[in-house]
Order: structure tokens, then sequence, then C-alpha cells
């Protein structure tokens, strides 16, 4: 099943079970304004988003950036977001909608093992997790070279098969969001409980529909997904 989009925006229907506002950016999509956002640097270290202490700004909350690329909200209402342009989006939240996180994944981050980082900063046994794998660079468009073949191969080696495969001469054809939801799996989330709903791919869908820095190069723009705990639980 699949969500249509709203304002902009695509809901799966994973996270909507939960009552969680979020939402995976199409082209030209803004957040809500006081979206706390992170500095990314394809690296692996997690924060936790604070409520504003100054005036909010759109897309921020008023205060500098951290340098990092996963972030966590148990705030009720304080949405927190992530931008991409080919990276994989993952929006992740509690059972009971209190707690979520977003996860910035490019093959940099999920070598070095960002997903992992990401699901252990909500301090939430991941089987009572739910997470989405948003819009990213797929196989059929996605080419990597060997260096990149070799770095994830040091983690995830057990579950490359049909997600890096073999095209050109020393290339690769790689597979972000499906290497993204076995990680997950992986980490010990439920497998209904993991959203694929969205995982078009950035570089190809008609449009376009999504940015994409491969397709576009230093013009393209940045797609600004967020999510939010919901206000009262249940």
């Amino acid at each position: 099943m699949m969500t249509e989009s709203r304002g902009g925006f695509l809901c799966d229907p994973v996270l909507e079970q939960l009552g969680v506002h979020h939402g995976f950016a199409e082209r030209g999509a803004q957040p809500p304004d006081s979206t706390v956002f992170l500095r990314q640097v394809h690296g692996i270290r997690a924060v936790r988003a604070e409520p504003p202490r100054g005036p909010a700004r759109s897309g921020s909350n008023g205060e500098r950036p951290a340098e990092a690329d996963a972030i966590v909200s148990k705030t009720p209402g304080l949405a927190v977001g992530i931008v991409t342009a080919d990276c994989v989006p993952i929006l992740v939240a509690s059972a009971d909608g209190g707690s979520v996180a977003a996860i910035h994944a490019g093959w940099r981050g999920l070598a070095a093992g960002v997903i992992e980082v990401g699901i252990e900063a909500t301090g939430i046994a991941p089987a009572q997790l739910a997470a989405a794998v948003g819009p990213a660079a797929r196989g059929c468009c996605y080419e990597v070279d060997e260096p990149v073949a070799r770095a994830l191969a040091v983690r995830y080696a057990e579950h490359l098969s049909g997600v890096l495969v073999p095209g050109r001469p020393d290339r690769y054809q790689l597979d972000l969001p499906v290497l993204a939801a076995r990680i997950l799996r992986a980490l010990g989330l439920v497998q209904d409980r993991i959203g694929l709903a969205h995982c078009q791919c950035t570089i190809c869908t008609p449009g376009p529909r999504f940015e994409s820095y491969r397709r576009e190069g230093a013009t393209a723009g940045r797609l600004r997904h967020f999510i939010a705990p919901i206000s009262s639980l249940r």
C-alpha cells in the first residue's frame, strides 16, 4: 500500500499507523518551520534534539546545527529532519510514537555503521521500533567503484547479494534502500515494521520528482525529510 503525496511529502503506512507526523520530501517540499536539522558529514554521530531556546528560523530551531548524521527527538511535536539528494533517508519511531529519529545514510555512512548508531541512539529495543526507508539512489542507476564495494563488504558482506551487482569492469550497481532495509532487519526490527512504500530511485524517477546529485551535479537541490513525536501519548 502506498500513501499519496500530501503537500509534496510522501507518508509511509508503517509510520502512519502510529499516528506519527512525518514525510519524505518530493522536489520543492518544505518541512515544518521548527524542524531541527543537522550539518551532515557522512559520519556516524547521533545527537538528541532539544526544544529551541531562541527565535525559530525557517527549517531550524534557531540554533547552530549539530554536526551529525542521525538525530533523535523525544519532545512532543519537535520535528527532526535530514536532507538528501541520492543518499538514503530513514525515519524511525517507537511503537507509542513518543520517540523518533531521522538517519542520513549514504554509502560512507552505511559502511561506517550510521544505521546502527542511529537506532541505538533512540534508547529503545529495535523490536519496539518502526522505520521507513525513503527515496534514494537505486541499483538501476547508482554505479560505484571497487573501493566502495570493498568498504561495504567489510561490515555487510552477508547483505550484499543482489544489492551490489557487478556491472562494467571494476564497477558495481548499488541499491542503497534495499541495503538499508536489510540492515534494519538484521538489527532486530520486525519485517512488517520496515516501510518500503516510497523507495523510488531519486536518479531516474520521472519529473524529475526528486533532487539527485548524481543526475544534476553541483546544481542539485536537496530533499528535506522530517518526523515528529506525537503530541500526546496514548
